[in-house]
């Protein structure tokens, strides 16, 4: 009888794809934050590799498969932990999961836009603590009537946009081309968007185009008071700059689910009382994870059989 394939899956994928791969191969599984050595002892010999956001997937990791691995399939729409060149070069797909976050991330983004605006965390703190405050210490901000800046306006900026139309805002977004005709949004470019943005939303992948694409000269420019929000990605806001503006209240306060260097958050940034801080749960809905872990699937077992994946990015 000939041997089934076997996968390695580094990342906390749901039953809704374990159970599909398991049923078809052999399947490794690591956890979430797998060891290194872990992972190259066991991508060797693997035809397949699920990877997480944390997972880098580099020249070292791909040789150490010995010429066995025919697909990495990353748990996420992002996919900067790849090292998309070696990969090509080696003859190897990779996949990502497009879409069916996009909701998910969307909602979030506005959720932290509004968990800043009304200061939600230093509320919830002041009543855990046992005091009730006087009713002017946590006045914060609404969305209403604001001007929201996008910046980065593809899946998920665009619905956010769809989103923000029940708020009663004026929404703005830079990119580097025009889209597609719409209502929702006014195109502007990226200094004037956030000299003149009450909210501003970050929606970019991170890239060597993007990094620290958010600097301190370009936060400088920011409207004084102004909440700033990340659900992309954490390199692409220089961490130390905007621990400066928050300090300094240039930058009102800022929603931030992604760091620069997950899972570490610096302290300095974890003691400022403008924030609200939390662990990359973008797309952490049921509905959601699902969805990706059955795309991921998709993608993997397409390559293996040798069938186009749905969701190719090389």
């Amino acid at each position: 009888m000939m041997a089934r394939p076997r996968v390695v899956v580094a990342v906390v994928l749901p039953p809704a794809g374990l159970e599909s791969l398991q049923l078809r191969y052999d399947v490794d599984v690591g956890s979430e934050r797998p060891e290194r050595r872990w992972l190259l002892d066991h991508v060797r010999g693997a035809a397949g590799m699920v990877a997480g956001p944390a997972v880098p997937v580099d020249s070292e990791l791909l040789d150490a498969a010995e010429g066995s691995l025919k697909v990495v399939a990353n748990f996420g729409v992002g996919y900067d932990n790849l090292d998309v060149e070696a990969v090509r070069a080696r003859g190897i797909r990779a996949t990502n999961t497009p879409d069916v976050l996009t909701n998910a991330t969307a909602e979030l983004a506005v959720t932290l836009m509004l968990a800043a605006g009304r200061r939600v965390a230093e509320a919830d703190a002041v009543v855990r603590s046992g005091s009730w405050p006087h009713e002017t210490r946590l006045l914060g901000r609404e969305l209403s009537g604001t001007t929201v800046g996008l910046i980065g306006f593809g899946r998920i900026g665009r619905r956010v946009a769809e989103l923000l139309s029940g708020f009663g805002t004026r929404v703005l977004y830079s990119s580097r081309s025009e889209a597609p005709a719409q209502d929702v949004a006014e195109r502007r470019e990226l200094p004037e968007l956030m000299s003149t943005s009450d909210f501003i939303s970050v929606h970019v992948p991170l890239s060597s185009e993007t990094h620290h694409l958010i600097d301190g000269p370009l936060l400088a420019g920011i409207k004084p008071g102004a909440i700033l929000v990340n659900t992309s990605r954490g390199g692409v806001i220089e961490t130390g700059a905007l621990i400066e503006a928050l300090r300094s209240g240039r930058v009102g306060a800022a929603g931030l689910d992604v760091y620069e260097d997950e899972p570490d958050v610096p302290r300095a940034l974890r003691e400022l009382p403008n924030t609200v801080l939390l662990p990359h749960v973008g797309s952490a809905t049921g509905k959601t994870r699902d969805a990706m872990a059955r795309l991921c699937v998709e993608n993997l077992v397409a390559v293996i059989e040798g069938r186009e994946p749905p969701t190719p990015v090389a």
